[in-house]
């Protein structure tokens, strides 16, 4: 099949792109296209000067640094589409975001739609086998990052601050009520089997737990019931359905803060860490209910799968988005101190 010969803009974006050291062909600048994370030709230039737009060829540069033979972007994609912001590319996010948070029942060979809804016995029974069908195989997690940093801090005779809830919040005990909690929602897991979940885990002050237990109690006492505001009130078809409803301009709002949050942790551990930082990023409720849940994203399914946790509780969990971007500021403060000189003066 013969290719249609490159335009005089596709021809001068791939010029300016090679002028910054960086390879587009035309090719990749049909491909980037057609994944939505490059504009339409006809907005690459000033309508009064004919101009290349800087943005457009910033743009470029980024994709063609990011893009590796044989290998996609993975999240770094979305990213491009919650910036333009457009209707096209939010449906693209959406899309996106509900095929990943159906990765779990996709692994397990099992369809949203094998869900049963209701609360009768047999509906009951099928949630709790398809959870158990979603456990199996399943590789057990022995030390999450915050159980290896602290390993190796006090290995080297760093002292960080004490764990403030959990042990690992991948340990096994808690992945098996997470399985239950994504098929069945809060109706199929006792308050009694959830707070004997945490405790099995909880490294956190005892009082701390007992504060929350109280709380529900309370609450219960009071005709409220807490466990109803949680994001997995109705498990993941209940997810996907807030994914489905949630409005597209707030949706990109969350996947860029999401994006930018884990890029800028991930600079921060790889090029700043110390102990005094990782003090202080550990001192900060964001550390457990981001950092260690969800906060690092690599560039793979795992990533996406972290950016599309971090996005539903942007939208879903109260108060947990002005957390972030209070989170947000605290990290970009502590990427752009000076450093501390070494001992022989060299920086």
């Amino acid at each position: 099949m013969t290719r249609t010969p490159p335009t005089t803009a596709e021809l001068a974006l791939a010029a300016e792109v090679d002028r910054l050291g960086l390879t587009a062909s035309p090719h990749h600048l049909e491909r980037w296209r057609a994944k939505r994370w490059l504009a339409p030709t006809d907005q690459w230039t000033d309508a009064a000067t004919s101009a290349l737009r800087p943005n457009i060829v910033h743009r470029a540069a980024w994709l063609a640094a990011l893009s590796r033979p044989g290998r996609g972007i993975s999240w770094i994609g979305w990213t491009f589409w919650a910036i333009d912001a457009t209707e096209q590319t939010a449906a693209l996010l959406r899309q996106a975001l509900i095929r990943t948070i159906q990765m779990p029942l996709r692994q397990a060979g099992i369809t949203l739609a094998q869900i049963p809804q209701g609360d009768s016995d047999t509906a009951f029974n099928t949630r709790q086998d398809l959870a158990a069908r979603m456990l199996q195989g399943r590789r057990a997690i022995g030390r999450d990052l915050d159980g290896l940093l602290r390993d190796h801090a006090g290995t080297a005779g760093i002292v960080l601050p004490e764990p403030r809830t959990l042990s690992n919040p991948f340990d096994t005990t808690l992945i098996r009520i997470g399985a239950r909690l994504l098929t069945g929602g809060m109706a199929d897991v006792s308050p009694e089997e959830l707070t004997e979940a945490w405790r099995s885990v909880w490294t956190g002050p005892p009082e701390h737990l007992d504060q929350i237990t109280a709380a529900h109690l309370a609450a219960d006492q009071a005709g409220t019931d807490l466990r109803s505001l949680s994001p997995l009130a109705h498990g993941l078809p209940g997810l996907v359905r807030a994914l489905e409803r949630a409005d597209a301009r707030l949706l990109c709002e969350a996947v860029r803060a999401c994006t930018k949050a884990s890029s800028t942790l991930l600079k921060l551990l790889l090029e700043r860490a110390d102990a005094g930082m990782l003090a202080e990023l550990m001192d900060d409720v964001m550390w457990d209910q981001w950092v260690r849940v969800g906060g690092i994203a690599p560039a793979s399914r795992l990533g996406e799968a972290a950016i599309t946790l971090s996005t539903v509780q942007y939208l879903l969990v109260p108060g947990w988005a002005e957390d972030l971007h209070r989170y947000q500021d605290r990290m970009d403060r502590m990427l752009t101190a000076p450093t501390a000189p070494t001992p022989d003066g060299r920086p």
